[in-house]
């Protein structure tokens, strides 16, 4: 099955994006709303479904032992582009290869050599392997960024809503963080019917809590740093968001 990001995973996304080492479970659970378990939960599904693929340091070759970093921009048949790409890899010296959706210039493959030797040593390997090298690059620097639509937007009112289906028939499934001054936090479900925060055609249909997923129930109590899922068979009243709204007005009855 595929999974769909929601608010919460882009913005993991983005702050491992910008620094996966120093960035703790803490540090992004603070910053989201949720408890630092539903963070590791979170990341451990990003990882089992390859949304991320891997964690990888950035190494400065040159100040590593004076090596050479070169870029080869290469072409190879269509058919063939894979395979000549997983070949490349094994080529001793290879540290990354990147596939492109093109019929020339198909393959960019980045390389590290002792030497202008090592690295000529490299090129004819693949071009033995079947590569057509287009052109030769060394490479200076680079840097990285995480991508810019997943983090928070600073200029927004902070919304308790991190995710939002359309349902047929009219109807919508939400989901919705609860921070500390939620209005909804520390109420059962059954006393937030009762009390108007959540209307009685709205179901509570899944509550993520500290990485484990609840089935909840009119017992269940809402806490700080939950993931609540809601389905509303129509659209989402207005009472139900102030509930979950992180400075609550008081609802009408």
């Amino acid at each position: 099955m595929t999974y769909r990001p929601d608010e919460i995973d882009r913005r993991i996304l983005y702050y491992l994006g910008a620094n996966a080492r120093d960035t703790s479970a803490p540090m992004i659970a603070d910053e989201v709303d949720v408890t630092p378990a539903t963070v590791r939960n979170r990341i451990n599904r990003l990882e089992e479904h390859g949304i991320i693929r891997g964690y990888h340091t950035d190494i400065d070759y040159e100040r590593s032992g004076g090596k050479v970093t070169t870029q080869f921009t290469c072409t190879a048949p269509v058919g063939k582009r894979s395979a000549l790409a997983n070949k490349a890899e094994s080529t001793p010296g290879i540290v990354h290869v990147r596939e492109l959706l093109a019929g020339q210039d198909n393959l960019v493959i980045t390389a590290v050599g002792e030497d202008t030797a090592d690295i000529n040593r490299i090129a004819h390997q693949l071009s033995a392997a079947g590569l057509s090298i287009q052109r030769e690059d060394i490479v200076i620097d680079e840097t990285f960024q995480p991508y810019h639509r997943f983090a928070p937007e600073e200029d927004r009112a902070p919304s308790p809503v991190t995710d939002f289906h359309a349902v047929a028939g009219g109807g919508e499934l939400v989901e919705f963080t609860v921070s500390e001054t939620a209005g909804i936090a520390g109420v059962t479900l059954d006393d937030a019917h009762q009390q108007g925060l959540v209307p009685e055609e709205v179901l509570i249909v899944g509550v993520e809590r500290e990485g484990a997923h609840i089935t909840p129930n009119g017992n269940t109590e809402i806490k700080p740093g939950d993931v609540v899922s809601v389905f509303s068979p129509e659209t989402l009243p207005e009472e139900l968001v102030t509930a979950f709204d992180s400075d609550p007005q008081p609802a009408n009855n």
